[in-house]
């Protein structure tokens, strides 16, 4: 009888961000976290879509998700950056390019 491994058993059809992806991803977390704007994050890898959820504060919904879609590659571009409201701050092919519109704004000090 051939039995499933259980290692790798669900693993084939989710999606999930490769190391190179979640660089970019973390340095920007970390720069946020130690300007004071973001405190935790989570993680989820779906059949059709891996998610990075930021939160201001553990225990609140998430006040952005970096989601990738590989199914809209050839179209929009797989990386989106969706806010609170659940809008679409900005989609594409490249991912620095698209956690730009996350980057910080200057910030005028007395």
């Amino acid at each position: 009888m051939n039995q499933p491994n259980p290692t790798s058993a669900g693993t084939d059809d989710q999606v999930a961000f490769h190391r190179t992806e979640l660089q970019p991803i973390l340095n920007l977390y970390g720069r946020m976290v130690a300007a004071g704007e973001w405190r935790d994050y989570g993680i989820s890898h779906l059949r059709d879509v891996a998610i990075f959820a930021i939160f201001r504060r553990a225990a609140e919904t998430p006040i952005y998700r970096i989601e990738k879609r590989p199914k809209l590659r050839q179209r929009q571009g797989q990386y989106a950056v969706i806010g609170a409201e659940g809008q679409v701050l900005r989609r594409g092919h490249d991912l620095t390019a698209v956690l730009r519109v996350l980057e910080g704004k200057p910030k005028l000090i007395d």
